[in-house]
């Protein structure tokens, strides 16, 4: 079937409107000539709105239907597209709609709260609209949000290319094909994480230019999903570490109960697997699992597959076609094999900016190459093994939590005197928020504050980066100039765990 394709999900569901497209958590189905006509509605009613080339739009959407036809009506109408997190507040999902200037904002009803003014869901959108193509169809972008030291998230924009959806196909097709061996065909792609991260949304993407069928559920349960692959014979999937770790700790009667060798691709990122972790994955699956390594900015920079991994254990692969990669010291000298150095990556994909933000578009990049953030080194045949995530970034699920964003809201409470905030190891979640106050004077550490300050949190930050311990020091380490130094931290918290 895979030859008789044509290149992107537009003309495959011109070419073939019956062919499976979507399965959504509550069972509803869509043909990609359903799909299609739903994403040639919204894309008429957003052009209704005033929408123009170059023009962004935020979902607050939960996956599902609603949120692919979004992405994939921007895409062809040349729009921005910004996933918003909807577990962020009110306050934070209003910062990142005023950062990228969003002329239209779509929330779904249960979100709606969060988001005053914005518009009622996709279907809307869509509503009294035509189900045909619309005129002067060019490609749109998604531009995501990452936060950086400063923890406020920052736009990574790229710049529209101007040319038809369809003529990026060939690329992302051969691309992936390399990379993690998906190919165009009857596949079937299973989205166990929300759209608004990256990987998920760009693997759905990618899943129906393949013309893959895309199994969506809207969240991640263990059984659940294995019994989601069991049921539509799942062939690709993408997931992150602790997943694969909560699937390990089901029964083993749970884990036999379902039949998982439809599998062919289970592609990992976003967090340091434990090698016994994949490990145990592969002796369960089969040698499905690959892994790539990169960020929001640089993309894919590296993978490898199961074969490669099973025979050099740790690694992240080598660098991906069209990356190069250069391990360099503090100075910016070249570092040999197996010396551990700063990671850089350059890519003939292009280049990205922060939005509102060149000086830190700058300050990430060293000439053409840009700086990971992260600690590695290659061995003698390229592939990168890392030391260490960023300095202060705390990957928890595979979810990054930048600690100065805690940091200043627990500061705005008054019995905090200072706070740092560090990321313990943790068996299950890669690492957990740990933050370290040093109370006001007067007042006294213990339950009840620790209590007031969890409830501090609560209308100001997420959920998922709430502190899960907080623990209470006289005083924290600073440097002369003011710096808090979280090294200093981490290592007597460490060391205090560990009975040192």
């Amino acid at each position: 079937m895979a030859a008789d394709l044509p290149p992107g999900f537009y003309a495959i569901a011109a070419a073939d409107p019956g062919r499976p497209a979507l399965i959504d958590d509550d069972g509803t189905r869509y043909t990609y000539g359903e799909l299609l006509a739903l994403v040639h509605q919204v894309s008429h009613g957003l052009r209704a709105r005033g929408l123009t080339t170059g023009d962004v739009v935020a979902g607050v959407l939960p996956n599902g239907a609603e949120a692919v036809a979004l992405l994939m009506a921007t895409g062809q109408i040349g729009l921005y597209y910004v996933p918003v997190n909807w577990h962020l507040t009110e306050p934070e999902i209003a910062y990142i709609l005023g950062d990228c200037d969003a002329r239209l904002v779509v929330a779904a009803p249960e979100y709606a709260a969060k988001v005053p003014g914005a518009a009622s869901g996709v279907r809307a959108l869509a509503e009294g609209q035509p189900a045909t193509a619309p005129d002067g169809r060019t490609a749109g972008a998604v531009m995501w949000y990452t936060s950086g030291t400063t923890g406020f998230p920052k736009g990574v924009r790229r710049p529209l290319s101007g040319a038809e959806p369809e003529a990026v196909v060939p690329l992302y097709t051969w691309f992936l094909g390399e990379v993690v061996d998906l190919t165009p065909g009857d596949d079937v792609h299973l989205v166990t994480s929300p759209m608004y991260h990256s990987a998920p949304c760009a693997h759905t993407q990618f899943a129906l230019h393949l013309g893959h069928t895309v199994v969506i559920t809207r969240r991640f349960d263990p059984e659940h999903v294995l019994e989601l692959i069991q049921r539509h014979r799942v062939t690709n999937a993408m997931m992150v570490p602790t997943m694969l770790h909560r699937m390990l700790r089901l029964p083993e009667q749970v884990r036999e109960r379902y039949d998982v060798s439809s599998l062919r691709q289970v592609i990992h990122t976003a967090a340091a697997c434990p090698v016994e972790v994949k490990r145990q994955i592969m002796d369960w699956w089969g040698p499905v699992l690959y892994e790539y390594y990169g960020s929001t900015e640089s993309t894919i920079a590296f993978a490898v597959k199961p074969h490669d991994w099973l025979a050099r254990p740790g690694t992240v692969g080598r660098p991906t076609p069209t990356f190069e990669a250069r391990i360099l010291d503090e100075d910016g000298r070249d570092l040999p094999p197996g010396e551990p150095g700063l990671i850089h990556v350059k890519s003939g994909l292009g280049r990205f900016e922060y939005h509102k933000d060149p000086a830190k578009t700058a300050a990430s990049m060293r000439g053409e190459w840009y700086a990971l953030g992260d600690i590695g080194y290659l061995d003698e045949d390229g592939f990168l093994f890392l030391c260490d995530r960023r300095t202060d970034l705390i990957v928890s699920g595979g979810v990054n939590i930048y600690p100065a964003e805690i940091e200043a809201a627990l500061l705005d409470h008054p019995a905090v005197a200072d706070v740092a905030v560090i990321g313990a190891p943790d068996a299950e979640w890669g690492h957990t928020v740990v933050a370290i106050v040093q109370p006001a004077p007067g007042v006294a550490p213990g339950e009840e504050l620790t209590a007031e300050l969890l409830a501090h949190c609560e209308p100001r930050l997420a959920r998922f980066k709430h502190p899960r311990t907080v623990v209470y020091r006289d005083t924290l380490p600073r440097t002369p100039t003011g710096k808090l130094s979280r090294s200093r931290v981490r290592e007597a918290y460490l060391s205090d765990l560990a009975g040192g």
